[in-house]
């Protein structure tokens, strides 16, 4: 059997201008994007906060505290690590218990500590860029490939 080639070739960008102009415009500005990030970031939320939460909407709010963390990690925001910390450990927590019992319920501390990264989360994509929401996805997909990420469900 022969040897497949490692040469793969780079993606070619139709209309980099518009990639650059785009890439330092703030999410605020994109026509929506914003709103509806956090319309779905919310609703996972409501769902979860009122006993009613699915896979999906702890998906949501997994891959939310995940840019939460990463955006952190990239300047904005340094001095809220306990915030984000205390999210991920309400996250894991609430996520553990959901999938040994098939119901996502929330404790009051972890329901506290989740409205709090959510907040901060609100705040950081009013003030990033598209650029900066792509090097944080860059980085998520980076921990979770490198096998730094923490799962949910340990695997034993």
């Amino acid at each position: 059997m022969r040897k497949r080639s490692k040469y793969r070739p780079k993606g070619v960008r139709l209309n980099t201008l518009s990639y650059v102009v785009e890439s330092m415009t703030p999410v605020g500005q994109c026509g929506g994007a914003l709103v509806d990030m956090q319309v779905k970031n919310h609703s996972a939320l409501t769902e979860l906060t009122q006993g009613r939460a699915t896979k999906d909407d702890i998906s949501v709010l997994i891959a939310a505290v995940n840019m939460t963390e990463a955006l952190c990690r990239r300047v904005f925001g340094q001095e809220y690590n306990d915030i984000i910390r205390d999210g991920l450990t309400a996250l894991r927590a609430v996520g553990g218990r959901g999938l040994a019992s098939g119901r996502y319920i929330l404790k009051a501390a972890e329901m506290q500590a989740m409205n709090e990264v959510m907040q901060l989360h609100d705040a950081q994509l009013e003030v990033i860029t598209i650029k900066d929401m792509e090097l944080a996805i860059a980085d998520v997909y980076e921990e979770v490939r490198n096998k730094r990420a923490t799962p949910i469900k340990e695997t034993t």
